[in-house]
């Protein structure tokens, strides 16, 4: 079998397994990934399988796995990158329904508006790649992970499953944001009214690290990010995971909030 041809069964087997609301499962065999290269070839791949599938154009990225802690974790060394499609963005406030999930996970961020299509000739870093940013807002993500095991998890399975991500729900944007310090920005969240406090640098330093380390990724795997795109730029918090009529509210001071209701 080709290369080819194996990443477009591993991209068809993870379609199949989201489709068929399938427990996440570890490639292995035939299936698993053999580089972090191999890995973001199936996901590209599946990619293209859900925009001629229904779930609209690629509407922005994600990055994930931002923590230390979380990396360990996983077993990675690096965050990981991957698509948000145009059906899957919602605007806050947000009803979602729990049954389109397997199991549903919600993550707490700094959403990025592209302004302009970022040129793939540079290597950015927070301050470069800040001059890209048109808006920010309150963002939270919505986490597919299909009720993984994650005391047993395969990174290159993560990356090639679109590092789960489920959709995003944005709060307005703030486009006069240069004046605010993103390495320190006070954040609170209130789930079910029990409030917790963190800040926006808990997501690798400064949400436009994040920010310019995926527009790096991207541009090496020749598809720089573009005007208009949406950047979830990693969480500040915990994942929580959602039960029917669970309620969240996601602040982040001097830009504004975002709400979601679980129905």
């Amino acid at each position: 079998m080709s290369d080819e041809m194996r990443i477009e069964k591993i991209a068809k087997y993870l379609h199949d397994s989201h489709a068929s609301k399938t427990r996440f499962q570890n490639l292995t065999g035939d299936l698993a990934p053999s580089s972090v290269t191999d890995a973001y070839k199936a996901q590209k791949a599946l990619n293209r399988l859900w925009e001629q599938g229904g779930r609209g154009p690629v509407a922005g990225y994600k990055i994930a796995l931002t923590s230390k802690a979380i990396q360990e974790l996983v077993g990675v060394d690096k965050p990981v990158g991957a698509a948000i499609f145009s059906s899957t963005v919602h605007q806050s406030p947000a009803k979602i329904e729990l049954d389109q999930f397997v199991r549903l996970g919600l993550e707490f961020e700094i959403a990025f508006e592209i302004a302009e299509d970022i040129p793939k000739n540079s290597h950015y870093d927070a301050e470069s790649v800040g001059a890209f940013v048109k808006a920010i807002m309150p963002a939270f993500e919505l986490i597919e992970d299909r009720d993984a095991d994650y005391s047993n998890l395969d990174p290159m399975t993560l990356i090639a499953d679109n590092a789960w991500c489920g959709g995003v729900v944005l709060g307005s944007p703030r486009y006069d944001w240069q004046s605010i310090d993103l390495s320190s920005t006070p954040v609170d969240l209130s789930f079910n009214g029990i409030v917790e406090r963190a800040n926006t640098g808990d997501a690798m330093g400064n949400p436009l690290n994040a920010l310019a380390w995926l527009a790096n990724l991207l541009a090496e795997q020749g598809r720089p990010l573009k005007k208009g795109n949406i950047v979830m730029s990693g969480s500040t918090l915990a994942t929580k995971f959602l039960a029917r009529d669970d309620h969240a509210i996601y602040n982040v001071d001097g830009v504004g909030s975002v709400e979601v209701q679980i129905d």
